[in-house]
Protein backbone atom coordinates (compact mmCIF):
# COMPACT_ATOMS: atom_id res chain seq x y z
CA UNK A 1 0.00 0.00 0.00
CA UNK A 2 1.30 3.45 -0.92
CA UNK A 3 2.84 5.54 1.85
CA UNK A 4 1.67 8.77 0.20
CA UNK A 5 -1.51 10.09 1.90
CA UNK A 6 -4.56 9.90 -0.31
CA UNK A 7 -5.49 13.41 0.84
CA UNK A 8 -3.17 16.14 2.10
CA UNK A 9 -4.48 19.51 3.24
CA UNK A 10 -1.58 21.83 4.00
CA UNK A 11 -1.92 25.27 5.61
CA UNK A 12 -5.30 25.83 3.99
CA UNK A 13 -6.97 29.19 4.49
CA UNK A 14 -10.01 30.14 2.48
CA UNK A 15 -13.66 31.03 2.29
CA UNK A 16 -16.07 33.17 0.36
CA UNK A 17 -14.27 36.48 0.92
CA UNK A 18 -10.56 37.29 1.01
CA UNK A 19 -11.26 39.81 3.76
CA UNK A 20 -13.03 37.29 6.02
CA UNK A 21 -11.66 33.76 5.52
CA UNK A 22 -13.71 30.91 7.02
CA UNK A 23 -10.75 28.53 7.36
CA UNK A 24 -7.52 29.44 9.10
CA UNK A 25 -4.31 27.46 8.47
CA UNK A 26 -5.92 24.00 8.28
CA UNK A 27 -3.58 20.99 8.25
CA UNK A 28 -4.61 17.33 8.07
CA UNK A 29 -4.25 14.20 5.97
CA UNK A 30 -6.11 10.97 5.22
CA UNK A 31 -4.14 7.76 4.69
CA UNK A 32 -5.02 4.90 2.30
CA UNK A 33 -7.72 2.68 3.78
CA UNK A 34 -8.56 5.18 6.54
CA UNK A 35 -11.89 6.70 7.58
CA UNK A 36 -11.57 10.13 9.18
CA UNK A 37 -14.46 11.93 10.85
CA UNK A 38 -14.66 15.70 10.33
CA UNK A 39 -16.80 17.10 13.15
CA UNK A 40 -17.85 20.56 14.27
CA UNK A 41 -20.79 22.83 15.01
CA UNK A 42 -22.86 24.36 12.22
CA UNK A 43 -20.75 27.08 10.63
CA UNK A 44 -17.45 25.59 11.82
CA UNK A 45 -16.16 25.31 8.24
CA UNK A 46 -16.74 21.61 7.47
CA UNK A 47 -18.61 22.16 4.20
CA UNK A 48 -16.19 24.92 3.20
CA UNK A 49 -13.29 22.52 3.74
CA UNK A 50 -15.00 19.92 1.54
CA UNK A 51 -15.71 22.48 -1.19
CA UNK A 52 -12.01 23.37 -1.30
CA UNK A 53 -11.05 19.69 -1.58
CA UNK A 54 -13.59 19.18 -4.37
CA UNK A 55 -12.24 22.18 -6.27
CA UNK A 56 -15.45 24.18 -5.95
CA UNK A 57 -13.51 26.89 -4.11
CA UNK A 58 -9.91 28.04 -4.56
CA UNK A 59 -7.62 28.32 -1.53
CA UNK A 60 -6.57 31.78 -0.46
CA UNK A 61 -3.48 30.15 1.01
CA UNK A 62 -2.02 26.66 1.18
CA UNK A 63 -2.55 23.62 -1.02
CA UNK A 64 -4.55 20.41 -1.32
CA UNK A 65 -3.17 17.22 -2.83
CA UNK A 66 -5.00 14.02 -3.76
CA UNK A 67 -2.71 11.04 -4.31
CA UNK A 68 0.23 13.45 -4.34
CA UNK A 69 -1.16 15.73 -7.05
CA UNK A 70 -2.74 19.16 -6.84
CA UNK A 71 -5.72 20.15 -8.99
CA UNK A 72 -3.53 22.61 -10.92
CA UNK A 73 -0.97 19.92 -11.75
CA UNK A 74 -3.39 17.22 -12.95
CA UNK A 75 -7.01 18.34 -12.96
CA UNK A 76 -8.54 15.25 -14.59
CA UNK A 77 -6.63 12.77 -12.44
CA UNK A 78 -7.39 14.83 -9.31
CA UNK A 79 -11.15 14.91 -9.88
CA UNK A 80 -11.44 11.29 -11.03
CA UNK A 81 -9.88 10.22 -7.73
CA UNK A 82 -12.77 11.67 -5.68
CA UNK A 83 -16.43 10.76 -5.26
CA UNK A 84 -18.72 13.09 -3.33
CA UNK A 85 -21.95 12.48 -1.42
CA UNK A 86 -23.53 15.87 -0.56
CA UNK A 87 -25.78 16.60 2.39
CA UNK A 88 -28.79 17.24 0.14
CA UNK A 89 -29.45 14.93 -2.84
CA UNK A 90 -28.96 16.59 -6.23
CA UNK A 91 -30.43 14.52 -9.07
CA UNK A 92 -31.74 15.02 -12.60
CA UNK A 93 -35.50 14.80 -12.19
CA UNK A 94 -36.17 13.18 -15.56
CA UNK A 95 -33.51 10.47 -15.28
CA UNK A 96 -34.25 7.07 -13.76
CA UNK A 97 -32.24 5.50 -10.97
CA UNK A 98 -30.46 3.23 -13.49
CA UNK A 99 -29.69 6.17 -15.79
CA UNK A 100 -28.06 8.04 -12.90
CA UNK A 101 -25.89 5.01 -12.13
CA UNK A 102 -24.98 4.53 -15.80
CA UNK A 103 -24.11 8.21 -16.23
CA UNK A 104 -21.82 8.14 -13.18
CA UNK A 105 -20.16 4.88 -14.23
CA UNK A 106 -19.37 6.26 -17.69
CA UNK A 107 -17.96 9.45 -16.17
CA UNK A 108 -15.52 7.41 -14.07
CA UNK A 109 -14.65 4.95 -16.84
CA UNK A 110 -16.27 1.91 -15.20
CA UNK A 111 -16.62 -0.88 -17.78
CA UNK A 112 -19.97 -2.55 -18.50
CA UNK A 113 -19.23 -5.79 -16.68
CA UNK A 114 -18.17 -4.00 -13.52
CA UNK A 115 -21.13 -1.64 -13.80
CA UNK A 116 -23.65 -4.49 -13.93
CA UNK A 117 -22.02 -6.28 -11.01
CA UNK A 118 -21.71 -3.21 -8.80
CA UNK A 119 -25.13 -1.76 -9.61
CA UNK A 120 -26.91 -5.04 -8.88
CA UNK A 121 -25.15 -5.30 -5.53
CA UNK A 122 -25.85 -1.70 -4.54
CA UNK A 123 -29.51 -1.85 -5.57
CA UNK A 124 -30.01 -4.92 -3.39
CA UNK A 125 -28.01 -3.51 -0.50
CA UNK A 126 -30.03 -0.28 -0.37
CA UNK A 127 -33.35 -1.99 -1.19
CA UNK A 128 -33.80 -0.02 -4.40
CA UNK A 129 -34.12 -2.84 -6.95
CA UNK A 130 -37.84 -2.20 -7.47
CA UNK A 131 -37.13 1.52 -8.05
CA UNK A 132 -34.43 1.07 -10.69
CA UNK A 133 -36.64 2.37 -13.52
CA UNK A 134 -38.32 5.13 -11.49
CA UNK A 135 -37.70 8.77 -12.33
CA UNK A 136 -35.90 10.59 -9.52
CA UNK A 137 -38.76 13.12 -9.30
CA UNK A 138 -40.97 10.30 -8.01
CA UNK A 139 -38.60 9.22 -5.22
CA UNK A 140 -38.78 10.17 -1.55
CA UNK A 141 -35.95 12.23 -0.05
CA UNK A 142 -34.47 9.13 1.56
CA UNK A 143 -34.52 7.25 -1.73
CA UNK A 144 -32.93 10.20 -3.53
CA UNK A 145 -30.17 10.16 -0.92
CA UNK A 146 -29.66 6.45 -1.57
CA UNK A 147 -29.23 7.18 -5.29
CA UNK A 148 -26.52 9.74 -4.50
CA UNK A 149 -24.76 7.22 -2.29
CA UNK A 150 -25.00 4.44 -4.89
CA UNK A 151 -23.61 6.76 -7.58
CA UNK A 152 -20.58 7.50 -5.40
CA UNK A 153 -19.91 3.87 -4.60
CA UNK A 154 -20.32 2.59 -8.13
CA UNK A 155 -17.23 4.62 -9.10
CA UNK A 156 -14.88 3.10 -6.47
CA UNK A 157 -12.33 5.96 -6.48
CA UNK A 158 -9.46 6.19 -3.95
CA UNK A 159 -11.18 8.95 -1.94
CA UNK A 160 -14.77 9.50 -0.80
CA UNK A 161 -15.90 12.87 0.55
CA UNK A 162 -19.18 12.28 2.39
CA UNK A 163 -21.16 15.13 3.96
CA UNK A 164 -23.90 14.25 6.49
CA UNK A 165 -24.96 11.07 4.65
CA UNK A 166 -27.38 9.80 7.31
CA UNK A 167 -29.93 12.60 6.90
CA UNK A 168 -33.14 11.20 5.45
CA UNK A 169 -32.02 7.57 5.61
CA UNK A 170 -34.03 4.99 7.51
CA UNK A 171 -32.24 2.79 10.10
CA UNK A 172 -31.74 -0.01 7.57
CA UNK A 173 -30.28 2.44 5.05
CA UNK A 174 -27.87 3.80 7.68
CA UNK A 175 -26.71 0.29 8.55
CA UNK A 176 -26.25 -0.60 4.85
CA UNK A 177 -24.22 2.56 4.29
CA UNK A 178 -21.98 1.98 7.30
CA UNK A 179 -21.34 -1.64 6.36
CA UNK A 180 -20.49 -0.70 2.78
CA UNK A 181 -18.16 2.12 3.87
CA UNK A 182 -16.29 -0.37 6.04
CA UNK A 183 -16.05 -2.73 3.07
CA UNK A 184 -14.65 0.02 0.84
CA UNK A 185 -12.18 0.95 3.58
CA UNK A 186 -11.00 -2.67 3.87
CA UNK A 187 -10.35 -2.65 0.11
CA UNK A 188 -8.09 0.40 0.44
CA UNK A 189 -10.40 3.35 -0.26
CA UNK A 190 -10.22 6.37 2.04
CA UNK A 191 -13.18 8.27 3.46
CA UNK A 192 -13.50 11.79 4.86
CA UNK A 193 -16.87 11.77 6.63
CA UNK A 194 -18.72 14.72 8.14
CA UNK A 195 -21.55 13.91 10.55
CA UNK A 196 -23.29 15.26 13.63
CA UNK A 197 -24.20 11.74 14.80
CA UNK A 198 -21.07 11.36 16.92
CA UNK A 199 -22.24 8.28 18.79
CA UNK A 200 -22.42 6.41 15.48
CA UNK A 201 -19.20 7.49 13.80
CA UNK A 202 -17.20 6.97 17.03
CA UNK A 203 -17.32 3.24 16.34
CA UNK A 204 -16.36 3.46 12.67
CA UNK A 205 -13.77 6.20 12.14
CA UNK A 206 -10.05 5.63 12.67
CA UNK A 207 -9.35 9.27 13.53
CA UNK A 208 -11.24 12.50 14.09
CA UNK A 209 -10.73 16.17 13.22
CA UNK A 210 -12.52 18.68 15.43
CA UNK A 211 -13.07 21.94 13.56
CA UNK A 212 -14.25 24.99 15.49
CA UNK A 213 -14.64 28.50 14.08
CA UNK A 214 -12.45 27.60 11.11
CA UNK A 215 -9.60 26.21 13.20
CA UNK A 216 -8.66 22.61 14.00
CA UNK A 217 -8.73 22.41 17.80
CA UNK A 218 -8.06 18.67 18.07
CA UNK A 219 -7.28 15.73 15.83
CA UNK A 220 -6.22 12.13 16.27
CA UNK A 221 -7.60 8.80 17.40
CA UNK A 222 -10.24 8.70 20.11
CA UNK A 223 -7.53 7.75 22.63
CA UNK A 224 -5.32 10.65 21.53
CA UNK A 225 -8.13 13.19 21.89
CA UNK A 226 -9.08 11.69 25.25
CA UNK A 227 -5.46 12.22 26.34
CA UNK A 228 -5.46 15.80 25.04
CA UNK A 229 -8.61 16.63 26.99
CA UNK A 230 -7.56 14.62 30.05
CA UNK A 231 -10.68 12.42 29.99
CA UNK A 232 -9.56 8.84 29.25
CA UNK A 233 -13.06 7.38 29.59
CA UNK A 234 -15.02 10.07 27.72
CA UNK A 235 -17.06 9.34 24.62
CA UNK A 236 -16.49 11.27 21.40
CA UNK A 237 -19.65 13.27 22.07
CA UNK A 238 -18.45 14.23 25.57
CA UNK A 239 -15.01 15.19 24.25
CA UNK A 240 -16.58 17.31 21.54
CA UNK A 241 -18.71 19.25 24.02
CA UNK A 242 -15.67 19.90 26.24
CA UNK A 243 -13.54 21.07 23.32
CA UNK A 244 -16.05 23.46 21.72
CA UNK A 245 -17.06 24.93 25.07
CA UNK A 246 -13.46 25.73 25.96
CA UNK A 247 -12.99 23.04 28.58
CA UNK A 248 -16.18 23.67 30.51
Amino acid sequence: MSQIPVLEVNRLSGGYSTKRPVLHDINFHVEPGEMVGLIGLNGAGKSTTMKHILGLMSPQQGEIRVQGQSRNEASQSYHSSIAFVPESPLLYEELTVREHLEFTARSYGVDREQFEKRSERLLKLFHMTDKVNSLSMHLSKGMRQKVMIMCAFIAKPPLYIIDEPFLGLDPLGIRSLLDFMMEMKSEGSSILLSSHILSTIENYCDRFIVLHQGVIIAQGTLAEIQAQVGRPDATLEQLFYILVQGGE
